[in-house]
């Protein structure tokens, strides 16, 4: 009878590779936590970059809001005239250094959700913050004294160029603020 040499024997055969079967487990085990946990700290970083630029854009919508009270509250800046022409002085006003500019139309509408009187509705959008953010504001002011006027105040954590060219694929956060008196 020959000899067969021990290495060759079918018992030796299932341990071999067995330490390289555990290493590559443990490498897929320990591969599968840290892409979980670099997922987790990459979602963490886009939740609160977002947090910043929200606080951004409710600053920049406080803002305009506080300039558009105090023009209407202060100055009558947004009067409303029975003949429902829109004062040449109305067209602007001026926030953080900067005068607003006036945006898509300024003529009178009627909106049944307020009620069934018609309101003069003024449209604005103002650069704030060096030009660094940028607010909407818009004025419905009511032709019968009695009734409220609203001011709607719509900021965003970009410029109003950025605003103005933004595409389906731009991102940023917009924030608004309401108030009527």
């Amino acid at each position: 009878m020959a000899m067969i040499p021990k290495h060759l024997t079918l018992d030796a055969a299932p341990r071999r590779g067995f330490a390289l079967l555990i290493a590559v487990i443990f490498a897929a085990v320990m591969l599968t936590i840290g892409l979980a946990l670099g997922s987790l700290g990459y979602k963490q970083q886009v939740i609160s970059s977002s947090a910043v630029e929200s606080q951004y854009a409710f600053y920049a919508a406080d803002s305009a809001l506080e300039c558009a009270l105090y023009y209407d509250q202060q100055q009558n800046h947004f009067a409303y005239d029975s003949t429902q022409q829109v004062p040449a002085s109305a067209y602007s006003f001026p926030c953080d250094g900067v005068s607003s500019t006036q945006i898509p139309t300024v003529s009178p509408k009627t909106y049944q959700s307020m009620g069934s009187y018609t309101d003069q509705v003024l449209t604005f959008r103002l650069s704030l913050d060096s030009g660094q953010r940028c607010a909407d504001v818009t004025v419905y002011k009511p032709s019968d004294p009695s009734q409220k006027t609203y001011l709607f105040s719509q900021g965003y954590d970009i410029s109003c160029a950025a605003v103005e060219s933004a595409t389906a694929d731009t991102r940023y956060v917009s924030r608004g603020l309401e108030t009527s008196y």
